[in-house]
């Protein structure tokens, strides 16, 4: 009797720490995100002009946008399709116990693995429908803004306890509904769209098998010493994604790998390996290559002199966006309009969706409505991610690169001359960004050849072994943001 009333009483603490988790991360004070008409608004590339509600009207092209011939003046509607359109990957609670934990949730430590996901998700878009793809129920979710959070919290957070009182397991529902629609046959092309739409999100569920889902992302940062329960910073979640599409065996993910630039540095001839791997296996087809650069803008505080470099970057329709930030405050940035970042926040609790079953509910992996924030409130460390579908999209990626920050009055292009550069063509890439202040550090650079101290395409001796030594090194000191200042 004893040991049954430990039990009950056990399992009530647990549920009710559960609900407390609920409470505590998702009690967001919902408030109106205001934008102005009078400016642009750009989106992972995209740019919006809210003043112009004639969509067919085109807008005279911005200086410091690197979009110029895709310059389009879209109302507030199709910015919202847009920005709803993007997965939202968020805490959840409930899900399959961790392996080797006795964690349920990533409530308060999985915030940063969070945008890390949605990074790759956006990546992830790109490689399977394309920068024009919008989810055509995503005006259907119900906006927020009418409905505060907080008060959707209390009433979930009274539910849960209630039936923990009772002994009974909450049956939830997501907390955001879906309009029904009078919807006309689909054709082929949007059958395809919503089953490559259902696939990736599927990729991120929360269970040991999805291959880009938080268990699986754990697993791979146990090799770098970490464990579930520590906080992630966005350079070893870079390391991290790349260990996990590299593992990936799922036939659709096998023309896409990533490369993480070393010490902000990316070389030409590795990313030139990873693209051209399968090329000696027989396929004539180079893969697509998404490549994070983590980055530091400053010291304790981002430097403003970086908000250009940041503008830029966001305005590239190659962008797969920004992860960054400190514990308990990583977000994932993927447009800006003046000085404000847009961004998607990972600090919402929902309830763990299982996504092996058919037609599983999607609308709690969108976001209803974006969130601004001044740049000077951005945290330094961040990892910046691009995607380029093969070697001639990299190569006009570098025309773009080179383009936007010529003629960015804060930033300059150095190239680097080689043997290498006409050989593989990358010479328009094969440049240095730097910030122009009182003294010039780059950024990050491009540079010809080989990476001398760190072989990342090297395959690993052992599964019980997934990272070299090199890597594991790396890893201890990126843990300890021991960055150089630039």
């Amino acid at each position: 009797m004893e040991a049954s009333g430990t039990d009950e009483v056990d399992k009530l603490k647990t549920k009710f720490i559960s609900a407390w988790n609920n409470m505590k991360y998702s009690w967001v004070l919902k408030t109106k995100t205001y934008f102005s008409r009078n400016s642009p608004v750009l989106l992972l590339g995209k740019c919006y002009h809210f003043k112009y509600e004639d969509e067919s009207k085109m807008l005279p092209a911005r200086s410091g946008c690197a979009i110029e011939d895709h310059v389009i003046a879209g109302n507030v509607e199709e910015f919202r399709k847009d920005f709803i359109s993007r997965i939202w990957l968020t805490y959840r609670e409930e899900f399959p116990q961790i392996e080797a934990s006795a964690l349920t949730t990533d409530c308060g430590w999985g915030c940063t693995l969070r945008t890390g996901q949605m990074l790759l998700a956006q990546g992830l878009i790109l490689h399977f429908l394309g920068r024009a793809w919008t989810w055509p129920d995503a005006l259907h979710i119900e906006n927020a803004d009418s409905d505060s959070w907080t008060s959707n919290t209390v009433k979930k957070f009274t539910t849960s306890f209630e039936a923990s009182l009772s002994g009974d397991r909450e049956l939830r529902t997501p907390a955001v509904s879906l309009k029904e629609t009078s919807g006309k046959r689909p054709d082929d092309h949007a059958v395809r769209n919503e089953a490559y739409h259902r696939k990736i999100i599927s990729w991120f569920g929360d269970s040991p098998v999805a291959v880009f889902g938080l268990h699986r992302l754990i697993e791979f940062g146990k090799k770098s010493g970490k464990k579930a329960g520590d906080w992630y910073g966005p350079a070893v979640v870079a390391h991290i994604l790349r260990k996990a599409v590299e593992e990936a065996r799922h036939p659709d993910l096998q023309g896409l790998t990533i490369y993480v630039a070393q010490d902000c540095t990316v070389y030409n001839s590795d990313v030139i390996d990873k693209q051209t791997d399968s090329v000696t296996a027989g396929d004539a087809r180079d893969k697509a290559v998404i490549i994070l650069v983590p980055v530091r803008l400053g010291g304790e505080r981002t430097n403003t002199d970086y908000l250009e470099f940041v503008k830029g970057v966001l305005s590239l329709e190659y962008c797969v966006g920004i992860i960054g930030g400190k514990p308990k405050q990583s977000y994932y940035f993927a447009g800006f309009q003046d000085d404000s970042l847009i961004y998607m926040d990972p600090h919402y609790c929902q309830s763990f969706v299982d996504v092996s079953i058919k037609d599983f509910p999607l609308e709690t992996f969108h976001c209803p409505s974006p969130k601004k924030m001044s740049f000077r409130k951005m945290d330094p460390s961040c990892t910046i991610g691009f995607y380029c579908r093969n070697v001639q999209d990299f190569e006009r990626a570098s025309e773009e690169i080179t383009k936007e920050f010529n003629t960015s009055s804060l930033c300059t292009v150095r190239f680097a001359e080689d043997e290498f550069a006409e050989a593989a063509d990358f010479s328009r890439l094969d440049g240095m960004l730097k910030i122009s202040s009182k003294e010039k550090y780059p950024l990050f650079t491009f540079v010809n050849g080989h990476s001398k101290d760190f072989d990342f395409t090297s395959t690993a001796a052992s599964e019980e072994d997934l990272f070299s030594e090199d890597e594991r090194k790396n890893f201890k000191r990126f843990s300890t943001e021991e960055f150089v200042l630039l």
